[in-house]
């Protein structure tokens, strides 16, 4: 109900006209490459993945429009320029004390660059209001800045690292009680709230073992106890093309604009999205009390970013899907795997209602151990070993060592980041090359011996694409 509404309140308010997408906009059309033929000869094909896509998500409407229009009006400078410029004067002219007509006296305050990606952003969320900082953990910092001593947090378990870190080393010792738990299980938030409770941190889909939180009942179970608790969803994972979580109730949207939003491995950013104004308004003076703002250069990169969200999305979908099934057809290498598209999903019924399709995040676990997850990293060429995700290029890490590090190895445990688990960023590549990539590594990890589908290396030529 909360989506149709949604979808009713963005065309009813939209100024832009847009036509449905072509029936075969989500359908893959490939020619495997020689030599891969045989590889990806499973029980699934590419145009079977792709079709049940298309059955089952429709975008938000408007939003390929919004993403290039909104906040981007030429009008705004008297240059007409199509592309925003970028302003990075630190200082504005006044025209008598304290009178600034412009709208901006200080870059740190308000800046027009930055104005044009808030705009935007809260356009794309289906907000009213958008604030952007230098970080994704800034933008939390600011969040948990509403708050004062004695207050309490209530926090999914399983989240970025970084988030866990802050909670841990950072919030809690400045009087916050911060309540880590599972909060795919509704019971056990219910058994923490109470009269101190101020913020409910939702990560959905969670970071690296991506469990599905239902956000509507989130929402729900938090606002009847009490009207004034905050709800705030990280919703880096799944960006604001699949997923807005101010739909389905939260007061918060938050973001690592590093991530899928920007899109291109090349800025550092966070933002909260919100649509009350009284909420804004605090956290807009935070913003400038506590000036852990963007720059005006990166603020143009990932306003620039934005116009290619929607496409770079749905390559993101079909090629992480198609990997995630590929994979689970493997069990002699591969465990289990972890994909919200998969039926095998513990939440698959609840991401197919809340979301509009799913990123390219995978998680697997390799047959074996610490050995074989190294050797895999260690041999995939296509895919990065790097930390990030959401980039145009495909990325494979460890979390357990890498971006999990700084969460005690007992809680590690308890939450399933063992040592033989790996996530991916599917990227934007062929996926026949992901697949290969991945095919080779697995074999030479678990097997110790390579699939050499070729004489001299992989079939789709790497020798010749990678030295």
């Amino acid at each position: 109900m909360a989506q149709e509404r949604a979808e009713a309140s963005t065309a009813a308010n939209s100024n832009h006209h847009s036509s449905e997408p072509a029936s075969d906009e989500l359908h893959l059309l490939f020619s495997p490459l020689p030599g891969v033929t045989a590889l990806l000869a499973s029980s699934f094909t590419h145009r079977e993945t792709s079709s049940v896509m298309a059955e089952e998500f429709q975008p938000f409407p408007h939003f390929g429009t919004q993403a290039i229009h909104a906040g981007n009006e030429p009008e705004k400078w008297t240059s007409g320029a199509v592309v925003p410029p970028i302003s990075l004067s630190t200082t504005f002219k006044q025209t008598a004390p304290g009178e600034y007509p412009g709208g901006y006296d200080y870059s740190r305050s308000g800046n027009p660059t930055r104005e044009v990606l808030e705009t935007a952003l809260a356009n794309l969320e289906n907000g009213r209001y958008a604030l952007t900082y230098a970080s994704g953990l800034a933008a939390m910092m600011n969040i948990v800045s509403l708050l004062q001593a004695g207050d309490e947090i209530i926090s999914m378990n399983d989240m970025y690292g970084g988030s866990n870190r802050f909670f841990r080393h950072v919030a809690s010792r400045n009087g916050l009680k911060i309540h880590l738990v599972d909060m795919t299980d509704l019971n056990r938030i219910h058994a923490l709230l109470n009269d101190k409770t101020r913020l409910l941190w939702v990560e959905t889909p969670t970071n690296p073992t991506l469990r599905v939180v239902d956000i509507e009942a989130v929402c729900k179970a938090a606002k009847e106890f009490k009207e004034e608790i905050i709800v705030a969803v990280d919703n880096t994972f799944m960006s604001s093309y699949f997923q807005r979580p101010l739909d389905l109730g939260a007061d918060i949207s938050h973001h690592s604009l590093t991530k899928y939003m920007n899109g291109h491995s090349d800025v550092v950013m966070g933002a909260a999205v919100m649509s009350n104004e009284g909420l804004y308004k605090r956290l807009k003076f935070l913003q400038n009390a506590i000036g852990a703002v963007p720059s005006p250069f990166d603020c143009f990169l990932v306003n620039r970013g934005l116009k290619t969200l929607h496409l770079r999305m749905r390559e993101h979908m079909k090629n992480g899907l198609t990997v995630a099934k590929y994979l689970e057809e493997h069990p002699a290498l591969v465990e289990r795997v972890i994909h919200p598209g998969l039926r095998s999903h513990p939440q698959y019924e609840l991401c197919k209602k809340q979301c509009r399709g799913y990123s390219g995040m995978v998680t697997f676990f390799i047959k074996g151990g610490l050995e074989e997850a190294k050797v895999f990293l260690q041999t995939i060429k296509v895919f990065t070993l790097a930390e990030s995700l959401g980039g145009y290029e495909s990325l494979a890490e460890h979390p357990a060592i890498m971006t999990h590090a700084s969460v005690p190895a007992e809680e590690r445990e308890m939450l399933g980041i063992s040592d033989n688990l790996i996530r991916l960023s599917v990227g934007l590549e062929d996926v026949d090359d992901l697949i290969a990539d991945l095919d080779n590594a697995l074999r030479t990890a678990v097997f110790k011996k390579p699939n050499q589908l070729q004489n001299g290396g992989l079939s789709f030529g790497l020798s010749t694409i990678v030295t």
